[in-house]
């Protein structure tokens, strides 16, 4: 099973944020050309794309997967490019949801990726 196919779970207000050595297994599993770290505190993405039409309708992609998991990030769409912020805002830090939702970004995002 990759990261993009577990569960989303939720975690609790007693749950710390994750460590730089606890997160670290998850970040083999995202885009690294996509994602990074910022501050041992959340996540960064940002995908290109061919046009404003695809950002728009990945955009949209993305919104529904949040809703779905009731996980919101994030969003600043521009021509071209998407960028996401995210983090598990309960615990103010990263918890491994974060991690599972930026793979099933990525997963979503093999459809628009531009060709070289």
């Amino acid at each position: 099973m990759t990261l993009a196919d577990e569960p989303c779970e939720a975690c609790s207000s007693d749950d710390d944020p994750l460590t730089p050595e606890e997160y670290e297994p998850y970040l083999a599993d995202v885009r690294s050309d996509v994602w990074q770290v910022v501050d041992a505190h959340h996540l960064t993405g940002n995908y290109e794309f061919d046009d404003f039409r695809d950002a728009l309708e990945f955009t949209y992609e993305v919104g529904e997967l949040a809703e779905e998991e009731w996980h919101h990030p994030d969003i600043e769409l521009s021509w071209g490019a998407v960028e996401i912020r995210m983090w598990t805002h309960k615990i103010d830090g990263l918890h491994k949801t974060d991690f599972v939702m930026a793979a099933r970004m990525d997963r979503i995002y093999e459809a628009y990726e531009p060709e070289d």
